[in-house]
């Protein structure tokens, strides 16, 4: 089984208010972006794709040297920049998608992912975490089964699906044939007009297949 690493890399960070795209910030002397490779290799992901965009040149001189580069030059959502990988995504693949932004993920919580993800023979399975205080954040919803019905928006929640603490971590793993296969279906029929990760969701569970989602909190 080959485990490979999208990583969402195109962004501008403009909350950061600096002239640098956000993933080159260091961490302890560490590109933001490195960290997540660094601890993507460590769990056992064989390749990495980084999806680049805002000053991608800056970003690409930075990279590890076998890192595969796809280019996302308008940001159209999270699912349109997974979008622009599909050529590196195979039927046999294990994907795991992951922001570029997020230096503290650990080897741990990516390798109790995957095991889950396989042992239960999920076509995609969300990393989520269970908070105090989720607004703002997507909602997990599980159905009778504990497996994963939908994510809900904070926009889109009502008032019972807004009491759910569980929430998405922005962080999935997928089996390739169903992610390609779910892409494809991808539209941008909302308000924002883009296209998210988050449909590929629906799209397979409408299809019959299992989706899941791991708490990443539940790690001792």
């Amino acid at each position: 089984m080959n485990f490979k690493a999208i990583i969402l890399a195109a962004g501008k960070g403009t909350r950061m208010k600096s002239k640098y795209p956000k993933v080159v910030h260091k961490v302890c002397g560490k590109e933001m972006v490195n960290h997540v490779i660094s601890v993507s290799k460590k769990s056992g992901v064989n390749d990495i794709v980084a999806i680049l965009g805002h000053e991608s040149d800056v970003v690409k001189e930075k990279l590890p040297k076998d890192t595969m580069i796809a280019m996302q030059t308008e940001q159209l959502g999270t699912g349109h920049a997974v979008m622009m990988a599909k050529e590196y995504i195979n039927d046999n693949d294990t994907i795991v998608v992951l922001c570029g932004d997020t230096p503290l993920v650990k080897e741990e919580t990516l390798k109790r992912l995957f095991d889950y993800h396989i042992e239960h023979g999920y076509h995609a399975t969300v990393l989520t975490t269970t908070v105090d205080n989720p607004t703002g954040y997507g909602r997990i919803i599980r159905d009778e089964n504990k497996d994963l019905l939908k994510i809900v928006e904070q926009k889109d929640a009502n008032e019972e699906e807004k009491k759910a603490k569980e929430i998405n971590s922005g962080i999935y793993c997928f089996n390739g044939k169903s992610l390609r296969e779910s892409l494809d279906l991808l539209d941008n029929n909302n308000a924002q007009g883009e296209y998210y990760l988050t449909d590929t969701i629906k799209i397979m569970r409408d299809k019959g297949q299992k989706v899941g989602a791991f708490n990443g909190s539940t790690i001792e």
